[in-house]
């Protein structure tokens, strides 16, 4: 029922009212809803309380008390009406164990009555704003807080006490005063799908509201549960941008908050979505749940580098940064792709026999004795220093792997260019995926103890994109990531497609003779079946048999499970679901050509069979680049189709036919995420950059080196004290090498559209989380879980083709701790 007051207003309670309603219209008139005007009354600091409010507040039998006094003099909203009786409602229904009682008042003494306050597990602001406590009654409800009570805002809420730094706290933001005032239909993104206000929500929430703006954004110091999407709606002049929190919640001051900037129209509360929303949070504030409100608080968060700098001279601690793997024991192997110390001599001369000579190097960082070991060095193929994509190299030591059963069995597999396997003559060199075993005692690589599980032919003429991650499905399937290691500058930095130049009849700017070839291991994503004695067989389901009679047979390679990816140098594959994740590197265009096709795309696909991801003939969601071809590669022949793409090049030696290329999940230039333009009648865009529309807006790029992350996946039974949360459950970890304007992001994507190209439906930043700057982890190399839930990143360092200082295997955990309330503190079934 309605308590219409609890007590009669004072007189004195009466002017004040009638006082702050003059400030507040002032204040709102000026647009400083966030802060004092400058000619306005000086901000009334909260009077010292001797109230005792008992600690937690509330008990079994659980009320909550909805206060929805405003300074505004006039009749009571009608949205404060539809709210109170949503809540009555709210608090009628669920499981019995799940029901309270609800008391509403607009007198605001009840804040100075500890007897009364103490009543109540949770309090919901439900006022339209504006000065509504004096100082004795705010420093009551901070009391109240103190004692572990919990706090509901609501829409307008964030209006109230406006001189307030403590309430600005409590709700955690405040409107900007130019926020939209019309009502819109947005769309919400539902980020936290386990928190009880959101787990049951869908994850694209289409509904009408009047959306409020922030005067400063609360990401990263409240847990954001809920976003809404301003491409969805005209958000105004004081847009917030991608990141457009509407529901948060946070501990605070010893209690719990909750906010949402949503319900502020009578039909909100008509929603069965929005009080579904609102009992989640009443669950939470009043002690009948527990939640995690921490894990999107920067500050929950450490950032430790492991890795001392080498030794003068030496690669003691790390090699040149290019792929970690963590073992079930907690240490961490990571690899140096073959890039000497800066100190050191490199060669580049193809008449000498030690042109390119490297050491691939594995480091073993061991968490018990928190040393490091350089475990063994294999000499590749991998050290010309820098340069142009004729000088430069980035073969070598490209990806690390240990096996299902390791700790049974220690073997490690390495996939590598090996030094003494170079022609010299032919600039062709072999790349190869190994098994070692590894001596768990000393953590001493065996290099005597090779397997050559699988071997093929590249090109070294020139650079680059050698691709080399690899990964494990739940079927014991090893998945290998191999570039496509062919110069786009003859394309000038747009298909890679070109046919012409060669070195002694191999071309090396023709993406058609490797990654768009289906008879070639490069620029593919290969799954093979390892055996014990070190070969292997090929699992169903690849995407070509390898014993094809198409096109008079033998033009397939049954390895194949991906192609038409550029520069995979990074893969993960979810064993919960068995889907493969993977980024790869674009080439070099800077802006889309009406005559070639779209800029430089770095992209990121999710990957739930066997595909052609498009590369060298499409890009994106299936945006095509222009084919070329002898005698004059520099006159363009007609759009590729996406649909039916066809291998016209005179260096391929598979399949014309080639199967439809997959649009994929992310896509981004230096314009901006995911550039999408109008077609014609043919389904060709435009790539006119005046008419493009950028899908993902909170992505872009630049220099762009797509690294591929993780799935989160949270272990409930491991006892570790740093493990991430559970929020990220389930959430993909997207990055780019460098932090500038590049994506470092955690993605929700949707399981019904991710497979054929779906856009993800949410993102959140991590920047300040994995710390960007030069001092931070500013070149992401890689970055993986490890059993203790734990993220390991390595910073590859402000050099190439060497390590120095910066180069550094990094661990970020979490320091948050658990949901709150304590399970003691529980309303309902707990012990006191």
């Amino acid at each position: 029922m309605h308590l219409r007051g609890l007590s009669a207003r004072s007189t004195r309670r009466t002017r004040r009212r009638a006082w702050a309603a003059t400030v507040v219209a002032g204040i709102v008139a000026a647009g400083l809803l966030s802060g004092p005007a400058a000619t306005a009354r000086p901000a009334p600091e909260p009077s010292p309380t001797t109230m005792s409010v008992k600690s937690p507040p509330g008990g079994a039998n659980v009320r909550v008390l909805i206060f929805y006094g405003s300074a505004a003099a006039g009749d009571e909203s009608p949205v404060v009406n539809a709210g109170i009786g949503a809540i009555e409602r709210i608090g009628l229904s669920g499981p019995a164990n799940q029901r309270f009682k609800v008391e509403a008042t607009d007198d605001s003494s009840v804040f100075t009555d500890e007897t009364k306050l103490g009543r109540y597990n949770a309090i919901v602001f439900l006022t339209g704003g504006g000065d509504v406590l004096d100082p004795e009654q705010e420093a009551g409800l901070e009391a109240y807080m103190e004692a572990d009570g919990g706090f509901l805002g609501i829409h307008d809420a964030a209006r109230a006490e406006p001189y307030s730094d403590w309430f600005t706290g409590l709700v955690g933001a405040r409107p900007a005063a130019s926020s939209p005032t019309t009502v819109q239909r947005a769309t919400v993104e539902v980020g936290d799908r386990q928190h009880p206000a959101t787990k049951d929500l869908p994850l694209q929430w289409k509904r009408p509201d009047q959306w409020l703006n922030w005067a400063k954004n609360p990401s990263g110091d409240v847990h954001t549960v809920a976003r809404v999407r301003e491409s969805t709606y005209r958000p105004g002049a004081s847009a917030n941008g991608w990141d457009h929190p509407v529901s948060w919640c946070r501990d605070y001051d010893g209690g719990r908050s909750f906010y949402t900037g949503m319900g502020g129209t009578v039909s909100s509360y008509d929603e069965t979505d929005f009080r579904a929303h609102l009992r989640g949070a009443l669950l939470w504030t009043t002690r009948l749940v527990r939640a995690d409100c921490k894990a999107t608080i920067n500050g929950n968060y450490k950032a430790e580098r492991l890795t001392q700098p080498n030794q003068p001279g030496q690669n003691d601690q790390i090699g040149e940064p290019h792929g970690l793997v963590t073992a079930p024991d907690g240490r961490v192997l990571y690899i140096g792709r073959g890039g000497a110390d800066s100190s050191q001599p490199v060669i580049t001369d193809w008449n000498n026999p030690d042109i390119g000579k490297g050491k691939g190097e594995i480091h073993v960082y061991d968490p018990a004795t928190k040393k490091v070991t350089l475990a063994g060095a294999l000499t590749v193929f991998g050290n010309k220093g820098g340069g142009d994509e004729l000088v430069k190299v980035e073969e070598g030591l490209l990806g690390i792997e240990l096996d299902p059963r390791f700790e049974q069995n220690g073997w490690v597999y390495l996939h590598y260019t090996p030094h003494a396997r170079i022609d010299r003559d032919t600039r062709m060199a072999e790349r190869r995926v190994s098994r070692f075993t590894l001596d768990p005692a000393t953590n001493r690589l065996d290099l005597d103890s090779e397997k050559v599980l699988l071997k093929w032919p590249v090109q070294i003429h020139s650079c680059c994109h050698a691709g080399g991650g690899m990964a494990w499905d739940s079927q014991d399937n090893l998945y290998i990531a191999t570039g496509d290691n062919n110069s786009s500058g003859f394309s000038d930095g747009y298909s890679g497609n070109n046919p012409q130049p060669n070195y002694k009849g191999v071309s090396f700017a023709d993406a058609r003779r490797t990654a768009g070839n289906t008879n070639n291991l490069n620029g593919k994503i290969l799954r093979i079946h390892p055996e014990p004695d070190g070969t292997y067989t090929i699992p169903d389901g690849n995407l070509f048999t390898g014993e094809e009679t198409d096109e008079g047979g033998g033009k397939t390679r049954g390895e194949i499970y991906v192609m038409g990816v550029r520069n995979p140098a990074r893969i993960f594959v979810d064993r919960q679901t068995d889907i493969l994740y993977a980024g790869w590197v674009g080439p070099d265009a800077s802006a889309p050509s009406t005559t070639w096709g779209p800029a430089k795309y770095d992209t990121f696909a999710v990957i739930t069979q066997a595909s052609n991801r498009g590369w060298p003939y499409c890009m994106g969601n299936k945006q095509p680049y222009r084919d070329r071809n002898l005698p004059d590669p520099a006159q363009p022949l007609g759009w590729y189709d996406c649909d039916r793409p066809k291998n016209e090049s005179p260096n391929n030696d598979g399949l014309v036919n080639l199967p439809p290329v997959t649009g994929n999940n992310i896509w981004y230039s230096p314009q901006g995420g995911a550039p999408d333009f109008p077609r014609d009648a043919n389904g060709v865009p435009s790539y006119q950059q005046e008419e493009a529309t950028y899908l993902l807006p909170w992505l872009t790029g630049g220099g762009q080196a797509a690294m591929n992350g993780p799935v989160y996946r949270y272990d409930a039974a491991s006892a570790s004290g740093t493990k991430w949360p559970s929020y990220w459950d389930g959430k993909w970890f997207v990055g780019d090498f460098y932090d500038a304007d590049q994506p470092r992001n955690a993605v929700i994507t949707d399981p019904k559209t991710h497979g054929v190209g779906g856009l993800p439906v949410h993102s959140e930043s991590l920047k300040k989380i994995v710390p960007i700057g030069n001092d931070g982890i500013k070149n992401l190399m890689d970055w993986k879980f490890g059993p203790d839930g734990a993220l390991y990143v390595l910073d590859y360092g402000r050099g190439f083709f060497t390590s120095d200082a910066k180069s550094a295997l990094w661990r970020v955990t979490y320091t948050g701790g658990g949901p709150t309330p304590a399970a003691g503190l529980l309303a309902r079934g707990a012990t006191r």
